[in-house]
């Protein structure tokens, strides 16, 4: 399949490799096929993780979303195994959490909604989006951009770029 995006260009997917979000994602009810690509600035290491869920049904729509052990690496929710129904059997190897990342105008300020994960089965590559029971366990915006320079700090004292 071929798809004019926005942030990539054309891109072609394979039908294997497309996501499926059987009841969308939240705020957007009818997207239900995504792509998950990455952020390859060429570099061996992207110690950011930063990779985008792209829309295949609405191609100018790219949401970034980061693997939340990056930034917070006791990040372990409870999640009601009801919600984890669409995945189908779902072994912990096949298993992907990522989160949302908003960046606003002052990248100082951009942050992760750890209230609300992306969890894929990347064997049926099926996925979900759930909100937390947990009240204020996991916020909605939990800041990041000091947590990534940091890593990134650290990368590059260790022979990065």
């Amino acid at each position: 399949m071929k798809v004019n995006t926005k942030l990539f260009g054309e891109i072609e997917i394979d039908d294997d490799k497309i996501l499926t979000f059987e009841a969308g994602i939240v705020g957007f009810p009818d997207l239900t096929r995504f792509a998950l690509m990455h952020d390859d600035d060429g570099s061996d290491e992207d110690s950011s993780g930063l990779s985008f869920l792209v829309s295949l049904d609405e191609p100018a729509f790219a949401m970034p979303v980061i693997n939340p052990l990056i930034v917070k690496d006791d990040y372990n929710p409870t999640v009601e195994d009801d919600y984890l129904i669409p995945l189908g059997e779902l072994k912990e190897e096949d298993m992907l959490v990522l989160v949302t990342v908003t960046v606003p105008h002052d990248i100082s300020k951009m942050t992760v909604n750890l209230m609300a994960p992306f969890i894929i089965n990347a064997a049926s590559r099926k996925a979900v989006q759930v909100i937390l029971d947990e009240d204020d366990a996991y916020p909605v915006k939990y800041p990041i951009y000091e947590i990534l320079a940091k890593a990134k700090e650290e990368a590059e004292g260790k022979g990065g770029k």
